[in-house]
């Protein structure tokens, strides 16, 4: 049996050194130190904390669908924002429309804060 991207951790390097000593003595693993990525994740440690972002994949995101030239801001859609179907613009490549929808529910792993914007966008058919 081969298993791949197993992660452990501990509040206390000794009680790594020892579970990594138990489940060596099971089963045959290597060790790959600090965890830097996991399941497109990127981690950081740091004293206060793992922090958990997506940096990468946004970027990655943004270039893909275009956008890599907009810019930030804190607020991405207004509770109260109304869409609708406009006669005069061009139509939304279906495709392209879902391919969007599915990369920022994606995104929502490591960005709570952009849940509602997805699903308000979601919401609206095409």
């Amino acid at each position: 049996m081969y298993v791949d991207d197993i992660i452990f951790g501990a509040t206390h390097e000794n009680l790594c050194n020892e579970f990594s000593k138990m489940m060596r003595s099971k089963f045959e693993m290597s060790m790959m130190g600090e965890l830097d990525f996991f399941l497109g994740l990127q981690m950081k440690q740091t004293s206060n904390g793992t922090l958990i972002h997506q940096q990468k994949y946004i970027k990655k995101l943004l270039k893909k669908f275009g956008m890599d030239s907009s810019k930030p801001i804190d607020t991405p859609i207004s509770p109260l924002t109304k869409l609708v179907l406009n006669g005069g613009s061009p139509s939304v490549e279906e495709k392209l429309y879902r391919g969007m929808i599915g990369s920022l529910l994606y995104l929502t792993a490591s960005r709570p804060d952009i849940v509602f914007q997805c699903w308000f966008v979601c919401s609206f058919s095409i």
